[in-house]
């Protein structure tokens, strides 16, 4: 079923003898949609029709089939039949079906500054995000997701899904089932094997026929589930921030059957300088400046090319930063050998592949070794995680205390600055603002969880979204009640589904053949004394009509 054709299409669709095949237009009058229909005779030829049941006539509102008149009672049959019959859920039958035209399509641009803390915007004046403050939404606190590494957030914002089910569990991985290993810092990245068992956002946009656009963020130049993002440029650390966005900016701007509806881009500042300096240094006061100030570069070119009032910006980012100190290292040779292990990942959340059969005497040897790390079995690991069902998941999982390194020695690079540490401490949580004809204005939320920012950009995009941990109730206060688009019907779980529907097209029926039965009635009572006198003349012999020959 296709979306509310009509009533009066509707009732000569079940009275007439013939079959209709309906292409919907988008042009309506006075409510009703008009309609082409393609006619199957009953002699088996077609005929092309248009029908527009808006017209005005002073007898009666719509015309019926059956070969002869209706009275208008029809149309009070009509409003009770066709409403049941018209599933809530068939306004956007497919996946990532889309309730816009096209000269009023939402755009969105995600920005992530990596490593942006929720606190920076407080340290030094930053009256570019000031003013996306003063103009948006603002929330306090928002919930990352575990372990708080760049990877596994990125993908998280894009697909609303938690570690364990995207699959991207860390920067670095091992993989059983392939035997392979992944590492942020080799070409391992894009095998798309390691991505497909979520679908990013750009994906599902081009899948229902929109565009996307993507600067370098995480993944975006991986070719998953057979695509790449309309418009992307390839990771290259050493483009700047402002090519970057001069791309994003052309992207938007193109004309309308090549401009984006959704761009993702991605900085790696002031990530790179926390871990240098550490976020309590008073050297990385200038670099939180220097964010706000290519933050203000985006937003002037967004309102050169008139794009500022027409895109829905949202900035946040992947996580925080805590400080590290020189003293706060566990050594893990000083508690069990090599020899009996592979090291996956990198500290503050280390992976521990046991040799084949040694992870109970691994395990016994480090689980006790310092009060500054837990040591959980993978089937241990807290369920407010989510970091248990997947084999990149290694089976034993080491966590330092903030502030806190495991090194296997001491001759291993120190830094200053870290994260991956537990999500719910304040440390790990990123900034988050947005603004844009999607937004409320002015308003400061006080929590989220980062899986909600993917069915609240699919809200405002007007995509269904894939089944995903997030919750668009649980940030739909964020949106302009005036402006924000609808949302397609996402479909039901199992504890929504309502008999309803069942019963009120059983009612349609039921009212459908009583309607037939008056009908038929009403004809036949008709045609009686018609039917009476050609019984008289049938009923006369035969050699009675051989004395008039």
């Amino acid at each position: 079923m296709r979306s509310w054709i009509g009533i009066s299409v509707g009732i000569e669709l079940i009275l007439s003898r013939d079959v209709f095949l309906w292409t919907q237009r988008t042009d309506d009058c006075f409510g009703l949609t008009s309609a082409t229909k393609t006619v199957q005779s009953s002699r088996g030829e077609p005929v092309q029709d248009q029908i527009t049941r808006c017209h005005h006539t002073h007898n009666t509102m719509l015309g019926c089939s059956l070969r002869g008149g209706c009275s208008p009672l029809v149309f009070l049959w009509a409003l009770l039949l066709l409403p049941p019959l018209v599933s809530p859920h068939s306004l956007n039958e497919q996946h990532g079906s889309r309730s816009h035209s096209v000269k009023d399509k939402p755009k969105l641009l995600l920005v992530s500054f990596d490593g942006f803390r929720w606190d920076y915007i407080d340290r030094v004046p930053t009256p570019n995000f000031r003013l996306l403050m003063d103009e948006g939404v603002t929330v306090e606190q928002v919930e990352n997701i575990y372990i708080t590494k760049t990877f596994p957030n990125h993908y998280t914002l894009v697909t609303g899904l938690y570690a364990e089910t995207h699959g991207i569990v860390a920067n670095e991985m091992y993989d059983p089932t392939l035997n392979r290993s992944f590492s942020i810092e080799t070409e391992s990245i894009y095998d798309p094997r390691w991505w497909e068992e979520a679908v990013p956002l750009w994906v599902t946009i081009q899948k229902s026929g929109g565009r996307s656009g993507a600067a370098m963020w995480p993944g975006s130049d991986v070719k998953i589930h057979g695509m790449f993002p309309s418009q992307f440029l390839p990771y290259n650390s050493s483009v700047s921030f402002e090519t970057r966005v001069g791309r994003i900016i052309d992207w938007f701007s193109a004309p309308k059957e090549d401009a984006v509806d959704f761009g993702v881009l991605y900085w790696e500042e002031p990530d790179e300088s926390g871990h240098l300096l550490g976020p309590q240094s008073s050297l990385m006061d200038a670099v939180i400046a220097g964010i706000d100030e290519k933050l203000g570069f985006l937003i002037n070119e967004l309102k050169k090319a008139g794009l500022f009032e027409k895109v829905n910006l949202i900035v946040t980012s992947d996580h925080g930063m805590t400080q590290l100190f020189a003293d706060n290292i566990i050594e893990l040779d000083e508690y069990v050998s090599r020899d009996l292990y592979t090291l996956v990942d990198r500290s503050p959340v280390v992976g521990i592949l046991p040799k084949e059969g040694k992870l109970s005497e691994v395990y016994d040897k480090l689980v006790d070794a310092n009060p500054n790390m837990m040591v959980y079995k993978k089937e241990e690991i807290p369920t407010r995680f989510h970091y248990q069902h997947s084999v990149r998941i290694m089976p034993i999982v080491l966590e330092a205390k903030e502030g806190w390194t495991i090194m296997q020695n001491r001759s291993g690079p120190f830094m200053l600055g870290n994260h991956g540490y537990d999500n719910t401490l304040r440390s790990m949580q990123p900034v988050f603002v947005a603004r844009g004809p999607a937004f409320r204005q002015d308003y400061v939320k006080t929590t989220m969880r980062s899986v909600d920012l993917y069915p609240l950009m699919c809200h405002i995009l007007s995509i269904r979204p894939l089944p995903n941990n997030g919750s668009l109730a649980n940030v739909q206060d964020l949106l302009s009640p005036d402006s924000a688009p609808p949302a397609p019907s996402a479909p039901p779980r199992v504890d929504e589904y309502s008999y309803a529907p069942v019963v009120g097209s059983f009612l349609s029926v039921v009212m459908v053949l009583g309607f037939l039965v008056v009908y038929v009635r009403e004809v036949t009572l008709k045609q009686l004394p018609s039917l009476k006198h050609r019984r008289r003349e049938m009923s006369q012999p035969l050699l009675q009509e051989d004395l008039h020959l």
